[in-house]
This record gives structure tokens, C-alpha cells and sequence, in this order.
């Protein structure tokens, strides 16, 4: 739907309010709620329409709204998915799905008073569909393509060798990002995927590493302090290689393995995973 929390009709989510709650204080407080104008430029505009975005109640209002969606859907024994204003309709068929289409843009317009999103609307297969970051293959859910890039950009950003963090900051954070996408995506059935993203972010984070110890003489006492042989420190120490190369050496990968990332705070992509798709048999 078209800017649809912008674009809420005021009377028509009232009136629908009114329907279950029928002491008159509540309807009042959130009809000053709606109306209590947003800051333009300095200057406090008033609203006749939307609700506004990022507020508590929006989401249960848009809920309040989209119930007579749902209803009509369900009275119409269609298979569907809603959350929030993005939406599904299954069918059978090329013709059934832009005859639904049809009928239930003018439901949203005529009686719901919201327009669709024409640009954001389409029949598609299913194989073709994404909905809410994923996809769907066969009989697999999976993440959107679009999902995975936005993914990597993101570590990309959070292991940027140009980020003037500590080492600590920039774990904690990457580990809240990490525990929040996995903990959303995590029910995508691509093993092989997060398989090959674990090793590449643990790469990234030894390049940051190598990059902070900045020195030779440094990297040579950093990794002679993490258990690497005195040969292997002053090799790698002395050498003259990238960042990047660097990361991948036997030396700093038996200094900064898998375990001490761990206790760094560093989450395993794939082990969450695997509880989320075999919570019993892993611990």
C-alpha cells in the first residue's frame, strides 16, 4: 500500500476503534494522538491523516484498520499473509490472481480508503515472489537476494578497516547485528550460505586486527603474546603483505582462532542456525 501509515483515513480507523472500545476518554486521547501534528521545518503542521510513524500505537492502529482486510480475505477462503501494510494472496491460477488483484484494490480504495502501491503490486509466481526478505524456491524458504547484500554491506561496514573503534566496541556491536539478523533470518533453509559467511566474517575481523596492531614490532610481540611460535611471529611480523593476505595466514588464524573470537563475543552464525532449525539435538 501506497505510504500507507501516512495515509491512514482518520474517520475510517476511528470508526472501527469504536467498534471495541466504547469508553469515550480512550477514542478522545487517540483522536488527539492522531491529530496532534508533526514539525516541518520548525513549525508545528497539523495532521488529517496518517499515524505517525515510529510511534508505540501506530503498528496496533494500522492493525485496527487492515482486521476488515483480513475478514474479507478469510470470507473469501483465500490463503494469504499480512504484516503490517505488506500483504500476499496465494491462487491457483494467472486469471484468478488479477481478478483478486482487481477486487481487492477496490475493497482497500472504496472502504478502507487507502491506495495501493502500484509499483510495489504485481502478480507473480511464487518461485519469483519475495515477501518481507524472503524468498521462495521449491518448497524452501530462503533469504532474498536483495536480503544477502544488504546483509554484506552491512559487515562490510561494522569491519571497515577505516572504523576508529576499539576492537571490543566494534565486537559487541557486529554481535548485536548479528544475533538480531540471524535470530529474524535464521528460519531460511540455506545452509551452505551461512557456512560461508562465518569464515568470511572471522577473516574480515582478523584484517581489523592486523590493520590496529599497526607496527612491525607490535604484530610480532601480538602474536608471540597469543601463542604463535617465535619463527612464525617474526615472519609474519616482518612481512610485507596486505591486510587482507595477512588475514588468511596460518600465524594470525592460531592466534586469533575460532575459540578466542568466540570469547571476544563473536556469535556463531551457524550454530545458531542449526538450533533454530534442530533445537533438540544442539546445545
Amino acid at each position: 500500500m501506497s505510504k500507507f501509515f501516512d495515509a491512514v483515513n482518520h474517520d475510517v480507523l476511528m470508526v472501527r476503534l469504536a467498534r471495541k472500545v466504547t469508553d469515550k476518554r480512550v477514542l478522545r486521547l487517540i483522536g488527539h494522538y492522531l491529530r496532534a501534528g508533526v514539525e516541518v521545518d520548525g513549525r508545528l503542521q497539523r495532521t488529517t491523516q496518517g499515524v505517525p510513524q515510529g510511534g508505540p500505537l501506530s503498528p496496533l492502529l494500522s492493525n485496527v484498520v487492515l482486521d476488515d482486510l483480513d475478514k474479507e480475505l478469510e470470507r473469501r477462503g483465500h490463503h494469504f499473509a499480512r504484516y503490517a501494510d505488506d500483504f500476499t494472496i496465494l491462487v491457483k491460477s494467472s486469471r484468478a490472481s488479477e481478478r483478486v488483484m482487481a477486487s481487492v484494490r477496490r475493497f482497500l480504495e472504496r472502504m478502507l480508503k487507502v491506495k495501493v502501491n502500484e509499483t510495489k503490486s504485481a502478480v507473480v509466481k511464487t518461485n519469483a515472489l519475495t515477501f518481507l526478505g524472503f524468498a521462495f524456491k521449491g518448497s524452501r524458504i530462503v533469504w532474498s537476494e536483495r536480503s544477502l547484500q544488504r546483509f554484506e554491506h552491512r559487515i562490510r561496514e561494522w569491519t571497515s578497516r577505516s572504523w576508529g573503534v576499539a576492537m571490543k566496541e566494534r565486537i559487541r556491536q557486529l554481535a548485536h547485528y548479528l544475533r538480531g539478523w540471524i535470530g529474524y533470518f535464521g528460519i531460511s533453509q540455506t545452509y551452505d550460505t551461512v557456512r560461508h559467511l562465518e569464515p568470511w566474517i572471522r577473516r574480515r575481523l582478523r584484517c581489523c586486527y592486523w590493520k590496529r596492531w599497526k607496527t612491525r614490532r607490535n604484530r610480532i610481540r601480538q602474536l608471540l603474546r597469543l601463542g604463535v611460535s617465535k619463527r612464525d611471529a617474526i615472519l609474519n611480523g616482518l612481512s610485507g603483505s596486505g591486510c587482507w593476505a595477512m588475514s588468511k595466514s596460518p600465524a594470525l588464524n592460531q592466534a586469533l582462532h575460532n575459540d578466542w573470537l568466540t570469547v571476544e563475543g563473536l556469535p556463531s552464525l551457524t550454530a545458531r542456525w542449526a538450533h533454530i532449525h534442530y533445537p533438540t539435538t544442539v546445545r
